[in-house]
């Protein structure tokens, strides 16, 4: 079985800088753990906006400025970049994404692994945003494959809504672990 690590948007701004949480900051360790010690390929997600964000879909309703492009709250964790470096696995690029879910992530995992037995272990920010969007894009593009999310690495806006989400990627066949 092959098998894929999708780091989603393990970024400043989703840890300590504009919607950063003590919960996002006490994975990082872990996520870096992983990442470091993964044996198969990895690929990420970047959330990415540009100035104009307050005019957007999402910045009317999240009126929080934050991963704009070239900015220090966009840039990857630190100790993320460090694991990242320091990994024995075959790192690919990360995706840029406006959106919750990057369907571009999605069509290159479909190309990658279709047709394949393959295990897709999913970590990173925001357990119920932007982990349960790529889970089920991947969902989609994939139905075969083995989605797992690592809820020791994830984290959520809130404790609840992160549960909310894990129990939602259940219903929809995607292990939790």
């Amino acid at each position: 079985m092959r098998k894929a690590l999708v780091v989603i948007d393990m970024q400043n701004d989703f840890i300590d800088g504009a919607l950063g949480t003590e919960e996002a900051q006490k994975i990082v360790s872990s996520v870096a753990d992983k990442i470091r010690n993964f044996q198969g390929d990895i690929y990420g997600t970047l959330d990415t906006h540009r100035e104009d964000y307050l005019s957007t879909q999402e910045g009317i309703n999240l009126p929080v400025p934050h991963c704009i492009y070239g900015e220090e709250g966009w840039a990857l964790n630190e100790e993320i970049m460090q694991a990242i470096a320091d990994t024995k696995g075959n790192v690919h690029d990360f995706c840029k994404k406006n959106t919750f879910g990057s369907t571009e992530l999605a069509h290159i995992l479909g190309r990658e692994y279709a047709g394949t037995d393959v295990e897709i272990q999913l970590v990173g920010l925001c357990t119920d945003i932007c982990v349960i969007s790529n889970a089920m894009v991947m969902k989609a593009a994939l139905p075969e494959a083995k989605l797992v999310v690592d809820s020791s690495c994830c984290a959520g806006v809130t404790p609840e809504s992160h549960q909310n989400a894990l129990e939602a990627m259940k219903v929809c066949q995607i292990e939790i672990k």
